[in-house]
């Protein structure tokens, strides 16, 4: 165990913003975990995952621990499904790739989103239809204070709309170590109600699609809209989809007859924010070093040397902007530190 310091984060932050660390230390074991935490002077401590859904405005002025944690199992399984532990210092996507491997569905509609295992259930992360908590069982985390494990199941964690518990009441409490999820081996059930993925399915002439067609299809929707972070920094949707009333949105749809929606309740209207955002003219507008993206409005990008400060300005600008349009507040997705 190795703690450096005055450390870089730019290689370790998907925005690829170019902060220092006061210290940063490598995480890969649970107990190189434990012997940090029970050894920190009550030291400030930042705990980093992927680097995926974060903007960081300011250096850190703490120890930060860079979750590593690695390994993938089968913990049980019976003739139609499996459940699966994956250490949280594993690549998202590239476990999703796992289990397509080996036939395991449930989670190919979330296929490329960026990220950790670990920051998973923090964020309840989802995508076209399909969210972590459909297929969540539990998972293991380390308290801070005084390096006990907990086990967190479903229910435990308080799942909301890009929400936990993680986010809110035990937010700097607990530091999630593994996740295990219960998949499919048989009998998929397959979520193509989006209209971009039946589209992508029948382009390629695709009528009874397998969980790997899928995935395909997704990663061919991110891929054509979404910016590869390895090119141009950025943390994908920065902003949450707001969910508005009904009433609200008669309203809006008045002044705004296009207006996209998805129905969650008969009292509760979801509408994209990137269909705000581009209507308040921001899709694809450059400042300097940083901008929103040509081809989603949800993304704000890094085009090379932004800092994090400009950005975090220009998400208060557009959200101030959609406010004064269309009387509707957006939140963002990104954590902003």
């Amino acid at each position: 165990m190795t703690i450096i310091s005055n450390a870089s984060l730019k290689p370790f932050n998907t925005f690829g913003i170019d902060v220092k660390a006061q210290s940063y230390c490598d995480i890969s074991s649970i107990e190189n975990l434990s012997t940090v935490l029970r050894n920190n002077d009550k030291s400030p401590l930042f705990i980093l995952g992927g680097g995926s859904n974060m903007l960081l405005t300011k250096d850190i002025e703490a120890l930060v621990l860079h979750i590593n944690l690695k390994g993938i199992e089968v913990i049980s399984e019976t003739d139609n499904s499996v459940i699966v532990k994956a250490m949280a210092g594993e690549n998202w996507h590239n476990f999703v790739l796992w289990c397509l491997e080996h036939n395991f569905g449930g989670i190919e509609n979330l296929s490329l989103i960026p990220g950790n295992i670990g920051t998973a259930p923090i964020q309840n992360i989802g995508a076209y239809g399909v969210e972590l908590k459909d297929v969540f069982v539990s998972c293991e985390a380390l308290k801070i204070d005084d390096q006990s494990v907990k086990t967190f199941s479903k229910s435990d964690c308080n799942f909301g709309y890009r929400e936990s518990i993680f986010k809110q009441d035990l937010k700097g409490h607990y530091i999630i170590t593994s996740v295990n999820l219960k998949l499919t081996k048989s009998k998929h059930k397959l979520h193509t109600d989006y209209g971009v993925i039946k589209n992508e399915l029948n382009a390629n002439g695709i009528t009874e699609p397998t969980i790997q067609d899928i995935s395909n299809a997704v990663i061919a929707i991110r891929q054509s809209k979404l910016p590869d972070p390895k090119e141009i920094g950025n943390s994908g949707s920065f902003f949450k989809n707001p969910i508005i009333s009904a009433k609200a949105f008669i309203e809006l749809e008045r002044d705004f007859p296009d207006v996209p929606s998805y129905k969650i309740s008969d009292e509760a209207i979801k509408v994209p924010a990137g269909w705000l955002i581009e209507k308040a003219g921001f899709k694809g507008k450059r400042f300097s070093d940083y901008g929103v993206h040509n081809k989603q409005a949800l993304v704000l990008v890094n085009y090379g040397n932004a800092s994090g400060k400009e950005i975090f300005e220009l998400a208060q600008l557009i959200q101030k902007t959609v406010k004064r349009l269309f009387n509707i507040t957006i939140e963002t997705e990104v954590n902003i530190i």
